[in-house]
């Protein structure tokens, strides 16, 4: 039982049917009479079972006439249609899967939290599927996945294995909007928003990484000729996202009389196969699922609460992320003991605390044409190895980390001239190279071995506390030539699953050191990186406008902590020979997430490095509410010349709100912000105005003036909570 008086998984015996309750929102399933498992309700929570319709009461959907069917995890065969979750091919060539109830078990995760399993079973061959329900109660989440299994003695091949399949309500007015991120590099997560209509439309990535191209999350909302939708803070909105890092497909289908849609994800069908033999099982990554009431605001907040509590790495997951600082746009390629610290000892004026060296320290590492694989120290730029360097940064009361790009090798390098065979290729083809790069094949017990020491032997070594592990092509002929055939189509898995477990046991080895991930940018944000990395490198643009557009996308579906944000002097959006924006306008940018300073140094006059310590310091004083806080988007850069965001401590008793003007006419106010998630009867003063301290209910009903300096473009107003009224 619930703190608050229900039970996260309920099995209704007498109905054949289950209940999973979160504190706002039920989910139910039940069994018709030929022990078919049907998806019933999702949607608000309810006083009492009766309430949900179809509640003991399932009904096979009729599929002569094309209708989407209501499987909990469809299965392919009979008059299945639509897109499965499961197809497999048996060894005597049959196709088709009958999914019966076998019988179900409840248990608890290794978090503590409730996992309902629920297994099925073909109705003739050796396949089982256990479909797994983990109830995230305080953020009205479930977290779904399946473990397939051969209990036979006959191997067979999956085709198909996606982790869920979510079922809406079905619509007798108005049509389904799909949100969903997709954009390219340099212009990651961008929000876009249509209309679902009859069909199948698939969002997916075939690069086996999540990509910058699409963004494994969804979101759905109803509009009708008497609504115009979910808003960020009203509205019914169900939505989802994949724990995956390489090829994944979501698919949203519909048909109408009446409207019904239907999402299909987990990982991409196209070109997988898996065998599994007798004993064997496959487990598919997870796909979270929430509904809720409180439009795409609480969505974000509450998959930003599963994150923080649930998903992130514990050991780092509550630790306030450090302001670094990373020499890469300072020097490029040119890396050298003494220019390093150089800029070690500016940073450290400033008020860094993490110093990153980037691209460059290792192998014949000149430029991006060579070295990759080679991953020695290059004994030309530290005659004395690294140590030295890295003595002076924690000497200067600095942590030291590094970049490395682990799964590429350039073809001039050593370790490729010694095995090229290590990497994906297909006989008789041309191996295409990204970058003058080729990509190492992980699904190698060998390369992954080679992959792992040299990590332990180097932060074994080092004192080294951080690590941006980077990724910067897509994958290309992938062949394994030495592998079974029946097995080629399992490297996309294996790859990523390989991934994972060098990170986590590499975590286990060396716990005190903080893991970024990045691929050319966000192209590995997801929450699958996000259950063995701390953070991410959202985008290799920097400029902050764009960034204003690429975090808010970025914001629907991952937390602000994650969100690595840099203060450089790139400026895409001024266009060459025009001022870009302010420093201060740079800084507020980049304090909407974790902060990084980028720049070359060496070029901040005294003035400068003065007026940058004091944004550092800043920052640091509300960083705690930006990372750990409730996010609320006020205003939005796609329909406002103002964007405005706020932070609020989960206690209540502080905020912070970041606001910039990007565009305005002369004619032009800036309008009130109306501030969210105070305590409406407590009282807050609003730093460095010389005004009587307000309630939280009248800073969110009669709005607050930003006061925004044109010329600065930006501001940050921080509110403290005094005493109740």
């Amino acid at each position: 039982m619930d703190q608050e008086g229900f039970e996260a998984v309920q099995y209704l015996e007498d109905k054949r049917a289950w209940l999973l309750t979160t504190r706002h929102t039920a989910y139910a399933l039940g069994l018709n009479e030929g022990g078919q498992l049907l998806h019933l309700y999702w949607g608000d929570r309810l006083p009492y079972p009766a309430d949900y319709p179809g509640l003991g009461r399932p009904e096979t959907y009729a599929v002569e006439n094309g209708a989407l069917r209501a499987d909990e995890y469809p299965a392919w065969g009979g008059f299945m249609y639509s897109e499965p979750c499961l197809k497999a091919t048996f060894a005597d060539g049959v196709r088709d899967q009958v999914l019966v109830y076998a019988r179900h078990r409840q248990e608890t995760g290794p978090d503590g939290l409730p996992v309902l399993v629920i297994t099925l079973k073909d109705s003739f061959y050796s396949l089982e599927v256990d479909l797994h329900y983990r109830v995230v109660a305080e953020s009205d989440l479930i977290v779904r996945w399946a473990v397939v299994r051969n209990s036979g003695s006959e191997p067979f091949d999956l085709k198909t294995a996606l982790s869920a399949a979510w079922q809406m309500p079905a619509l007798h007015d108005g049509s389904y909007r799909l949100t969903h991120l997709s954009g390219r590099w340099g212009a990651e997560t961008l929000i876009n928003q249509n209309l679902v209509t009859d069909g199948r439309l698939t969002l997916d990535s075939r690069r086996n990484m999540s990509s910058a191209e699409q963004n494994p999350f969804f979101a759905l909302d109803v509009v009708s000729p008497t609504a115009p939708g979910a808003t960020e803070e009203a509205g019914g909105v169900w939505f989802g996202a994949i724990e995956w890092s390489g090829n994944w497909q979501i698919t949203v289908e519909q048909v109408s009389r009446p409207t019904r849609v239907y999402v299909a994800g987990g990982v991409n069908a196209f070109d997988f196969s898996w065998r599994l033999e007798a004993g064997e099982e496959y487990a598919t990554p997870a796909f979270v699922g929430g509904y809720t009431a409180g439009g795409f605001g609480q969505a974000s907040r509450n998959l930003h609460r599963y994150q923080l509590d649930h998903l992130l790495p514990r050991a780092h997951a509550r630790k306030i992320r450090p302001v670094l600082y990373n020499s890469w746009e300072a020097v490029l390629f040119n890396v050298t003991e003494a220019a390093q610290i150089a800029l070690a000892e500016r940073a450290a004026r400033l008020g860094v605390e993490l110093f990153v060296i980037d691209d460059g320290w290792f192998g014949q590492r000149k430029d991006d044409h060579a070295g990759l694989g080679d991953w020695y120290i290059n004994q030309e730029k530290f005659p004395q190895g690294l140590n030295p360097l890295i003595e002076r940064v924690n000497d200067l009361g600095m942590d030291f980390g590094i970049w490395v790009e682990p799964e590429m090798v350039n073809p001039d390098s050593d370790l490729y001239r010694a095995h090229p065979e290590w990497v994906y290729h297909f006989p008789n083809r041309s191996r295409s190279e990204g970058r003058f790069q080729l990509m190492l094949n992980l699904a190698r017990p060998d390369v992954a071995a080679y992959t792992f020491d040299w990590l332990d032997r180097l932060l074994a070594d080092h004192n080294i506390s951080f690590v941006k592990w980077d990724f910067n092509r897509a994958i290309t002929e992938p062949g394994w030539p030495e592998a079974p055939a029946e097995r080629q189509r399992e490297i996309y898995v294996r790859h990523v699953l390989a991934l994972y477990g060098i990170v986590d046991r590499l975590r286990e080895r060396h716990p005190g050191v903080t893991w970024e991930v990045c691929a050319s940018g966000g192209g590995r944000a997801d929450l699958g990186a996000f259950a063995h990395f701390d953070q991410c490198w959202v985008s290799d643009n920097t400029d902050p406008f764009d960034r204003l557009l690429i975090q808010e996308g970025y914001s629907l579906a991952y937390a602000p902590k994650t969100m690595m944000a840099w203060v450089t002097g790139t400026t895409w959006s001024a266009g060459p020979g025009k001022a870009g924006p302010s420093l201060k306008y740079r800084f507020h940018s980049a304090m909407t997430g974790s902060v990084g300073l980028g720049e070359n140094l060496n070029h901040y006059s005294e003035e400068q490095m003065s007026q940058v310590a004091a944004l550092v310091e800043e920052y640091k004083g509300i960083r705690h509410i930006v990372q750990e806080g409730d996010l609320y988007r006020l205003s939005s850069p796609r329909s406002s010349h103002l964007t405005a965001v706020q932070y609020v401590t989960r206690d209540r008793a502080e905020a912070v709100v970041l606001a910039f003007l990007h565009s305005q006419h002369f004619w032009q106010g800036q309008p009130r912000l109306y501030l969210r998630g105070l305590e409406p009867a407590r009282l807050y003063t609003v730093e460095g105005r010389d005004e009587p301290p307000a309630s939280g209910q009248s800073l969110m009903s009669l709005g607050l003036k930003p006061n925004l300096d044109a010329r600065e473009g930006s501001v940050l107003i921080r509110l403290r909570a005094v005493a109740e009224v």
